[in-house]
């Protein structure tokens, strides 16, 4: 018999009510604005109440830099989760939400896979509580009130070349990246060329994944930086009056997502900035909530650890006054391989000699997430083609790196499967030998924390960066932003810019192509290589697949 499909496994899974799931955390029905029976937002009320209780353990999951061969980060995580629960621990796991741009296109969802998944499986991946709908409207309608703006006088005097706004769309569609707008004559404005950009590259999605509170939100929605003037000066959300409106809009947003295992334990699903424009993390207020519920929170960092980690240290527990006391770096036997050289047709063939030298990336991944000053624990997550020789070489590596790697079966088995990592987990996160630190500090120029990064955890021998984005910086130091943490924008694929660099490459030159101030969300983001703010779909998407079945259920989403 083939085995379960993800979703046929989530259509089985033994949901209990959502309030269940609530009471089990502390949280009484009446706290929580249920969406169905299976999901429900957690009131701003009874979030503001828990201030003064203490916090419990976080464990950040991240990842070598991921190969089409799969890693499993966000299934570890869920698996995780389980698995402590599982041991007699009160734990709650925190994960973003799904964008629909990668679940019509390639990537698919973002809701774990096998025994180790959220549930609704089908709700998460396609409108969930349409917290990514509020915020590609505040977005647009920020969009809308500047070229209205414009259209009635333009009494900031807005120079039309220097808006730097775009729209946004939750879906990949490469036709709308440049653009030109107002076309049509006087009564449809001053035409411009403009673009779409994905909502989860939206400022408006860092803000809210990093806002404490809604006064924070409408603080941090007015800062942000619009356009320019004639003469350079910046024209600001709040200029245009729109920060007040796009808050009511993003009202509902705020309140974190609670939805359940398929073990039934608590998952809070809340916010999705992309990982190589923003930050890649969970929002603040969903995570600092799990931490006064729970004993311990499981949370991710989107694509490898040298994007997510390395942004969940220095922006989100930076700003977030936040600090992990654990992190699990996945990694697969498969991945390795492919670091290794074998081509992906192959991976079902035991090569030993591969999976050693492939360890490399994971090696770079270890030293520099233990470079922060917290303990971390390799889970290799299994797939069933595995040989014991190739799982071993992976412990051996690793014990030579001075850590330690845990066989993870949460796929397979569940919590069954996860036994061993969550009890190792569990005994790091008490022990207390973190001892957490941003790689650099606040009063660093922005230009050496972008060398900082690039050299420190990239390896890279030089950055390159041409007149005008080292002045544009200076500039921003001037104005008073010098001490924002700065976001690197790369290929998640590669410690370099270039994606076909798998391994540990070092001594290349990084070059800085651009530089964004996300003046609201509290960063600077420094673009390096090529990435597209607006991924484009596939030859073969998958939405030529995705259909509504004879018995009225999706079909195709997995």
């Amino acid at each position: 018999m083939a085995p379960k499909s993800d979703i046929e496994i989530a259509r089985a899974a033994q949901k209990r009510p959502i309030q269940e799931i609530g009471e089990a955390l502390g949280i009484g029905s009446e706290h929580l604005l249920p969406y169905g029976h299976d999901k429900a937002k957690v009131s701003q009320h009874f979030i503001d109440g828990l201030a003064d209780r203490p916090d419990g353990k976080l464990i950040l999951v991240t990842a070598i830099n991921p190969t089409p061969a799969g890693e499993g980060k966000t299934t570890t995580t869920v698996g995780l989760g389980d698995g402590l629960n599982a041991i007699g621990k009160k734990a709650a796991i925190c994960i973003r939400e799904a964008s629909l741009g990668p679940n019509f296109g390639m990537k698919g969802g973002a809701a774990g896979g096998g025994y180790a998944q959220v549930v609704p499986m089908e709700d998460m991946n396609l409108h969930f509580t349409g917290d990514f709908h509020a915020i590609t409207s505040a977005h647009n309608l920020l969009s809308a009130m500047i070229d209205n703006h414009v259209y009635w006088g333009n009494e900031q005097e807005i120079d039309t070349r220097r808006v730097t706004w775009r729209r946004v769309l939750d879906m990949n569609d490469r036709a709308l990246r440049q653009v030109t707008t107002s076309l049509g004559g006087v009564a449809n404005g001053f035409p411009r060329e403009t673009g779409f950009d994905i909502t989860v590259a939206s400022e408006v999605m860092a803000i809210l994944c990093l806002a404490s509170d809604l006064s924070d939100l409408q603080d941090r929605l007015g800062a942000m930086i619009v356009a320019y003037r004639r003469d350079k000066t910046p024209v600001y959300a709040r200029d245009i009056k729109a920060d007040g409106a796009m808050t009511v809009l993003l009202r509902d947003a705020m309140q974190p997502n609670l939805v359940q295992t398929l073990e039934n334990n608590p998952a809070f699903v809340h916010g999705g900035p992309f990982a190589n424009i923003a930050h890649g993390c969970n929002s603040v207020i969903a995570t600092k909530t799990a931490l006064k519920l729970a004993d311990y929170v499981v949370t991710e960092a989107g694509f490898g650890a040298d994007l997510g980690a390395e942004k969940f240290m220095n922006i989100k527990c930076r700003k977030a006054g936040l600090a992990p006391d654990c992190v699990v770096l996945v990694a697969t036997v498969r991945a390795m391989k492919m670091n290794g050289g074998v081509a992906k047709a192959d991976l079902g063939t035991e090569n030993v000699d591969a999976v050693k030298a492939g360890c490399a990336n994971l090696g770079r991944h270890i030293e520099n997430v233990t470079g922060f000053g917290v303990p971390v624990v390799v889970g290799i997550n299994h797939f069933a083609g595995d040989t014991d020789a190739e799982v071993q070489a992976v412990k051996d590596y690793v014990a030579g790196q001075g850590a330690e790697a845990i066989l993870c079966k949460h796929w397979a088995d569940g919590s069954k499967g996860m036994t061993e990592m969550a009890t190792r987990v569990a005994e790091i996160a008490d022990g207390g030998s973190a001892n957490f630190s941003t790689l650099y500090p606040d009063d660093m120029g922005l230009m050496e924390k972008i060398e900082t990064v690039a050299q420190k955890i990239y390896r890279a021998g030089s950055v390159s960066a041409d007149s005008k984005v080292r002045k544009q910086l200076a500039e921003w130091e001037e104005q008073g932003h010098g001490a924002l943490p700065v976001c690197m924008a790369k290929t998640q694929y590669s410690f370099s810019t270039d994606p076909t660099q798998r391994g540990a490459p070092e001594g290349f030159d990084l070059p800085v192509r651009e530089v964004r101030l996300s003046a609201g969300a509290g960063f600077v983001v420094a673009i390096c290589g090529e990435i597209m703010t607006m991924p484009g779909l596939p030859r073969q998407p998958a939405a030529e697949s995705i259909r509504i079945g004879p018995d009225g259920e999706v079909e195709g989403l997995f």
